[in-house]
């Protein structure tokens, strides 16, 4: 995560939310910056129902991952229903089912929504973190008739766009209460909280 200056940042490069354990994922990989062309473009993917743009994000998505990475399972970042029905498609699904062709690794939709939460733009980051707490829950998912956790495994969890990680963490820590070893979030954009900093300064307004 980019940052202003230095000041966040504790010897080893660990920001607070880190430091204090906030976040559920281990690592966080993405493609590029969510702003121009990728910004327009995930618009027309997730909004507009562009789904062939599904193909192309997979080898932008596979380009952003370590060559010497190596998972067990990948999980995609699930929708509440109502909006999966209103919008026809899970886009962080179609982004799974690409990864998990191009690395060969399942992709299995194990965490479910439980209820649907309120948009995380325009929140604080104590506040994003409490929309999404409890909003998440393992679902059972059978192999050869048994059901599995997921003890040892290690997950990359795959989202369109993340912004401060509160949503991804706390689908990341389900993952973990479920036997996850390693839970690393793959996204296909990233915010960069510098430019909406620089955006409020030159707008006059006061940054918390």
């Amino acid at each position: 995560m980019p940052f202003v200056n230095r000041f966040p940042l504790d010897d080893s490069g660990r920001c607070a939310l880190c430091r204090l354990g906030l976040h559920g994922f281990d690592a966080v990989y993405s493609y590029g910056s969510y702003e121009g062309t990728l910004r327009k473009l995930v618009h027309l993917f997730k909004y507009e129902g562009m789904r062939p743009l599904a193909r192309p994000f997979g080898q932008w998505l596979a380009r952003a991952l370590p060559r010497e990475a190596a998972f067990d399972l990948i999980v995609p970042m699930p929708l509440h229903w109502f909006k999966q029905w209103q919008r026809g498609f899970n886009q962080s699904e179609l982004l799974a089912r690409e990864i998990g062709r191009k690395w060969r690794v399942p992709v299995r939709s194990v965490v479910r929504r439980r209820r649907a939460t309120r948009p995380q733009a325009g929140l604080t980051n104590a506040k994003r973190r409490e929309n999404v707490r409890g909003a998440f829950q393992m679902k059972k998912f059978f192999s050869k008739g048994r059901t599995h956790g997921l003890d040892g495994m290690r997950v990359l969890l795959v989202d369109d766009v993340v912004t401060t990680g509160a949503t991804a963490s706390a689908c990341a820590r389900v993952l973990k209460r479920a036997g996850a070893a390693n839970v690393a979030l793959l996204a296909l954009a990233r915010t960069d909280r510098r430019a909406a900093l620089e955006l409020s300064h030159t707008a006059g307004g006061l940054v918390v």
